[in-house]
């Protein structure tokens, strides 16, 4: 049986470490508030932004522009995966990176090549670890980002793409439906395909007719340059909002596991103690009759 110092040790140490992961959980639901309100803000713009520009690359030929052309060989997939900085969050991040891994498996067993740009240290030590061509990294940039980050990972994407270098390109990021669900999401970037939703999910167009002024073919080079832009700068909010959505419940979780602990401890402090105090008495009962 541990001795009472071990056990008041222990006691100490589950509890400064429930006071940390407290701490953490009242941070993380401080960040999470701001972050929904803006994927929330944002994500009908995408959403509607994918589904035009859906309807408007039906209507153009391929050659219009060339992020519309779907080049003849299938060669390299990019995969532009989006995860947390840093850890304490459950599942959150394995989760990504498993799907990304899943991705890569697939392109290579159609003789593709595979390419990652990581948003995120989690991601980029995981591909890393996992010997895939890492094309570029940002990390440390989650925490306080604007539109310039993914305008910087959208001209890095189109490039690749214009050039050649890359004939298709995914984005992978951890979807914010709630604060209970963080969905792993792959959407089609480029080439864009028609009939798409905001999901990259094959829609019925309906009776819907969108009528564009100028022509298709200016409205193309302006929008899709800026198509490519949002969709990356929805799915880093989008991450963003879901990486503390998991470490605030992963926190609440660990809290309440130190609560348990902390009881499981006490009580058997108490034993300890009881058992300590037995065996004291029995020496002294047997010193008195040893004595008389």
């Amino acid at each position: 049986m541990p001795s009472l110092k071990d056990v008041r040790s222990k006691i100490a140490g589950v509890r400064k470490t429930k006071q940390i992961t407290k701490a953490m959980n009242m941070v993380a639901s401080a960040k999470l508030r701001g972050a929904q309100a803006r994927i929330e803000r944002f994500r009908a713009y995408a959403d509607k932004f994918y589904t035009v520009l859906s309807d408007l690359a039906d209507k153009a030929e391929g050659t219009a522009h060339p992020l519309l052309e779907v080049h003849p060989e299938a060669r390299t997939t990019l995969i532009v995966l989006a995860t947390s900085d840093r850890g304490l969050c459950g599942g959150f991040n394995a989760g990504l990176v498993a799907r990304g891994l899943a991705i890569a498996r697939q392109a290579q067993a159609e003789s593709r090549a595979v390419k990652f740009l990581c948003v995120g240290k989690k991601g980029r030590e995981a591909i890393r670890k996992n010997g895939y061509e890492l094309l570029s990294s940002y990390v440390d940039v989650l925490g306080d980002f604007d539109f310039t980050l993914a305008s910087a990972i959208g001209k890095e994407v189109i490039s690749e793409y214009t050039s050649g270098r890359v004939d298709k390109v995914v984005l992978l990021y951890g979807r914010f439906e709630s604060v209970a669900r963080q969905v792993p999401t792959v959407l089609p970037l480029l080439p864009v395909q028609s009939h798409q939703d905001g999901h990259g999910e094959t829609v019925d167009k309906g009776t819907a007719e969108y009528t564009y002024e100028p022509d298709v073919g200016t409205l193309l080079g302006v929008l899709l340059p800026r198509f490519v832009n949002v969709q990356i700068y929805r799915s880093l909010l989008d991450t963003s909002a879901s990486e503390n959505a998991a470490r605030m419940a992963a926190m609440d979780n660990a809290t309440r596991n130190c609560d348990e602990m902390t009881g499981a401890l006490t009580l058997l402090y108490n034993k300890t103690r009881q058992a300590s105090i037995t065996s004291e008495l029995i020496d002294i009962v047997g010193g008195a009759e040893a004595l008389q």
